[in-house]
């Protein structure tokens, strides 16, 4: 059971235009908005964020945003946003071979060294204490100019904020997010867990 009940998707009206967004990225609205509506100025800041900060403005493709989501995601252990990042990958032409393989993207030949640069960055961002160091940074800046940096950590703050609003709210898993899980991580033992 959640922390608190998610509203319907009807309660806030410029919420719901803003959410539209969603339907593109997911297919519907997530549960962690339809909360945060409880405070819409929360939700309309959020949504807005989000179309921010996953707007393309260099070579850091949306399928490779959701993954670096899934990454931070995945290092945090939030399941909830760990199914998202990886449908949305899927939705946003992620190729199958990486959807398949993204628990394996350091030695997997569907990813590139300038992808795992991006991968690495979001998983040494996304731990605590953080690991960025020296040679993440060298790494990222071989293969990446500063704009397209701050896209990608903008993606790794924003899943901060995700991964703990709902992993500690306990965000009920939408079905074609459950769906996604298992079928592209449940071979290394995803699972609902709290999200039900």
């Amino acid at each position: 059971m959640p922390l608190v009940t998610p509203l319907d998707a009807s309660h806030d009206p410029e919420t719901r235009e803003l959410a539209a967004f969603f339907n593109e990225t997911l297919g519907f609205c997530p549960n962690s908005v339809l909360t945060m509506q409880r405070r819409p100025a929360i939700s309309k800041a959020f949504i807005n964020l989000n179309k921010a900060v996953m707007a393309n403005e260099g070579r850091v493709t949306s399928a490779l945003k959701r993954m670096i989501a899934w990454v931070s995601s995945n290092a945090t252990g939030c399941r909830y946003c760990q199914a998202h990042a990886i449908r949305a990958a899927e939705r946003y032409g992620a190729e199958q071979e990486q959807l398949d393989n993204i628990w394996e993207y350091r030695t997997h030949a569907a990813f590139n060294e300038a992808e795992r640069a991006a991968l690495d960055f979001s998983l040494a961002a996304s731990q605590v204490p953080n690991a960025v160091d020296q040679k993440i940074q060298d790494r990222l800046h071989e293969h990446w100019n500063e704009g397209e940096i701050v896209e990608m950590l903008g993606v790794i703050s924003l899943f901060g904020y995700l991964n703990r609003w709902n992993d500690s709210m306990g965000t009920i898993m939408e079905q074609d997010a459950v769906d996604s899980g298992n079928q592209y991580l449940g071979k290394h033992g995803f699972e609902v867990g709290k999200h039900v």
